[in-house]
């Protein structure tokens, strides 16, 4: 009996399936994409909205930072010295540096947070809300320091520029309401340059 005529292409198996697949486990996978987001990215500066904050009793701090089209999970470790974590909160605009990385365990990619900056409108309220706590801290701010105001003040102190309009316009309400009220101005530069020092001192005299 003559044997099976074979193609000219049938060759066998010329490698093994060992030798033409290479397979990764879920760990090595994740290790490779680890590192090459590390070394593509670095560090990097984003930007974009706060949203699901949760600070942890350990001091790390957890949220997502999202723009209309996608979002990014961040990490703010309590070892970070970064100033006004405490201000950090749902809705802020923040412009984050940090470094791109994969938290392997959840196969999430992921920022860690260095520092951050307060963006728009939201910077000048999260300046106001700092000074607030530190002149709060310093007691500026308790009960007993305030001092009951009369009812129908005899003597006013006014400080301010003598040349501004501030000033004509408080005279001008003045005369029309209580023209026997005594006025004792102390002239002071109420911007600019050494503003705060003069307005400091006329409030001494």
């Amino acid at each position: 009996m003559s044997k099976p005529g074979k193609s000219q292409w049938d060759f066998g198996e010329l490698f093994s399936v060992a030798e033409t697949r290479k397979v990764l486990s879920v760990s090595e996978l994740t290790t490779q994409v680890r590192a090459l987001l590390e070394k593509q990215f670095g560090t990097i500066w984003v930007s974009g909205e706060i949203t699901n904050l949760r600070a942890q009793s350990s001091g790390h701090i957890y949220f997502t930072l999202k723009d209309a089209g996608a979002q990014l999970s961040c990490v703010l470790f309590s070892r970070e010295k970064v100033s006004q974590r405490e201000l950090l909160a749902d809705g802020k605009k923040v412009l984050l540096q940090g470094d791109v990385t994969v938290y392997e365990a959840r196969g999430q990619y992921q920022l860690i947070v260095r520092a951050v900056e307060f963006q728009g409108v939201g910077a000048l309220q999260i300046a106001f809300e700092k000074l607030k706590q530190k002149l709060a801290a310093e007691g500026l701010f308790a009960p007993e320091r305030k001092r009951a105001l009369p009812k129908f003040p005899a003597r006013i102190g006014l400080i301010t520029s003598p040349t501004g309009a501030a000033i004509c316009d408080v005279l001008h309400v003045i005369q029309r309401r209580n023209p026997a009220l005594e006025i004792f101005l102390v002239p002071a530069r109420v911007q600019g340059a050494g503003a705060a020092e003069e307005i400091a001192e006329a409030i001494k005299t």
